[in-house]
């Protein structure tokens, strides 16, 4: 016989009174910590635990009693199902106030180290309609609502293109107006989504491994330029070409039209290749009269706006004089490099995937930048003594790492470099504050400044400026 399971316990009317880690909402009942989500510091809840341990227990809300004064009514329709957005319910000022909370605990907590005051941080000017690239799958395993299957309604038919209902990875959410990326991103995904049911296209299934319409990529610049990219489980030349044809005659403002055939059990496109069937392979976007170059597999800030206040805060804190030699870790396509090369005596830039570098070279080509050098890579290989001695003793580092952070011998050769300065840009205040701890033996962080790049989520950058000590 297998162990009888104990029903867990329903915590009433508790406050909540914080936002944690991953934006989730806290309340505590005794000294138990409890974790929940879709609330606001203030409100009263009934929360039902699903999972219990020790020091903390996790949970759903099961009933609100009574609203926070600081709840604000969500206005996305999905709000609550999808993965996104999920502080929509927060004034802004408020989600602003929790993440500048979150960079000075984080780096306090787990940095421990000596901190200077944090700085104010950056709100967006955009709160909504800010992302310049967004993903979306199709799947023939549309999510239901609860109103649905109450209804007994017939849902046979389940087809949707959206995104990802979380912890369901073969579930999708049928998304007919999401609020992050603007026109004509919403009209493109709503009217594949007509003509595939119309002409009877498979949407794909995830557990299956069958079906024909897979992924699509939009992305869009500040200039107006506009990538649409559609992934296909299998080639079916007629229906694909009628398809591609029919977005090519809808949307005329089709910077790029590309396609891929992505018959492996995973939805990544970087090891795809990418076929160009309308337009040109590549977008522009521009910042501050710089023109860069974004391919379909290119990296690129998905907030253009904030990105250029991003880059200011990083150029800024830099110091330039036009003396310096800058290395530029985790280049991705150069924008910083080329965004601060005018400022410096030569910059080298350092990113482990090829296409972008050859990218970043062109953006120098492109710019008239004549003071850069681009090495593709895995850092803790390239970045060694001997690359020092090579291309000169940085007088500034600047490192901008994915959410991983940056590797114990990253750290260890800009250590033996000894920079004057060293500003760290990172999207993971956490994987930050541990890199920053092993730096505290030759550094000391001098200014903090967090940028917001994605309201509405708990996500936020935060760039960091250290001088040797």
């Amino acid at each position: 016989m297998g162990r009888s399971r104990k029903k867990k316990p329903l915590h009433e009317q508790v406050t909540i009174v914080d936002v944690g880690a991953e934006g989730k909402a806290i309340a505590k009942v005794d000294d138990v910590v409890v974790f929940t989500s879709h609330v606001v510091p203030g409100d009263v809840v009934d929360i039902q635990v699903t999972k219990k341990r020790k020091r903390y227990h996790e949970g759903f809300v099961a009933k609100i009693h009574e609203y926070s004064k600081d709840r604000v009514d969500a206005i996305c329709n999905h709000y609550g199902v999808c993965g996104g957005c999920k502080w929509q319910n927060l004034p802004y000022e408020k989600q602003l106030e929790y993440k500048q909370k979150q960079v000075t605990d984080q780096l306090s907590r787990i940095g421990k180290i000596d901190l200077p005051e944090t700085m104010s941080i950056m709100g967006s000017a955009a709160t909504d309609f800010y992302r310049n690239k967004l993903e979306f799958t199709f799947s023939n395993k549309r999510w239901l609502t609860n109103e649905e299957v109450q209804s007994g309604a017939d849902v046979s038919k389940r087809d949707a293109v959206g995104f990802h209902i979380p912890g369901m990875f073969d579930k999708v959410i049928d998304v007919h107006k999401c609020w992050l990326q603007s026109d004509p991103s919403n009209a493109i995904r709503n009217e594949i989504r007509d003509y595939a049911l119309k002409h009877e296209l498979e949407f794909f299934d995830l557990k299956e491994q069958v079906g024909f319409l897979r992924t699509m990529v939009v992305r869009t610049t500040s200039t107006g330029e506009l990538m649409l990219i559609v992934a296909f489980f299998q080639e079916d030349k007629e229906k694909r070409e009628a398809l591609l044809n029919h977005l090519v005659e809808k949307f005329p403002q089709l910077t790029s039209l590309i396609y891929v055939i992505n018959s492996k059990r995973n939805d990544s496109l970087a090891d795809q290749d990418m076929i160009l069937f309308h337009g040109r392979d590549h977008i522009y976007e521009e910042m501050e009269g710089l023109k860069f170059k974004i391919g379909p597999k290119s990296f690129y800030q998905t907030n253009s706006d904030q990105a250029y206040e991003l880059y200011k805060v990083t150029r800024e804190f830099a110091g330039l004089t036009g003396n310096e030699v800058v290395y530029d870790l985790y280049t991705g396509t150069g924008t910083i490099a080329n965004f601060v090369a005018k400022k410096a005596k030569q910059v080298v830039g350092i990113e482990y995937v090829p296409d972008a570098i050859d990218d970043a070279k062109i953006n120098s080509q492109n710019n008239g930048i004549e003071n850069t050098l681009f090495y593709a890579g895995d850092m803790k290989d390239i970045l060694t003594d001997e690359f020092v001695a090579k291309h000169g003793k940085p007088d500034v580092i600047i490192t901008d790492p994915p959410r991983a952070g940056m590797h114990d011998d990253v750290v260890k050769v800009m250590l033996n470099a000894a920079p004057e300065r060293i500003v760290y840009v990172s999207c993971n205040p956490a994987t930050q504050a541990r890199d920053l701890n092993l730096l505290d033996e030759k550094y000391r962080v001098v200014k903090v400044q967090p940028v917001d790049m994605f309201p509405h989520t708990h996500h936020v950058e935060n760039v960091v400026l250290l001088e040797r000590k």
